[in-house]
């Protein structure tokens, strides 16, 4: 070890050795005792486990369901605007074909 290294811990080591724990009487005399801690006993910790639960699953629910709903109303817009896409060509096909048989008349 180094000589300065040495100086700064036997020094270090010595004064932690001589130091001791140290209270005054009045303040052992003093001892504010705690007031007892009620336990948080069966039925108030299992009623909060019972309602911190059925929070949690009822929103894991409601966003299962959310996700669900859309995935459910976007194939249903899809299948609306197919349908309306049908219904406008067959409209023009038979337009057509009454223009046809006017023409023939």
């Amino acid at each position: 070890m180094p000589g300065a290294a040495r100086i700064l811990f036997t020094s270090g080591s010595r004064a932690l050795a001589a130091r001791t724990f140290h209270t005054s009487a009045r303040r052992m005399a003093d001892g504010a005792v705690l007031p007892a801690r009620k336990p948080m006993g069966a039925f108030r910790g299992g009623l909060f486990g019972f309602l911190f639960g059925c929070v949690l699953s009822g929103g894991a629910v409601y966003s299962y369901v959310l996700g669900e709903y859309k995935a459910s109303n976007d194939l249903l817009t899809e299948d609306i605007y197919s349908l309306q896409a049908s219904v406008t060509r067959l409209s023009n096909y038979v337009k057509a074909l009454e223009d046809r048989t006017q023409g023939k008349k």
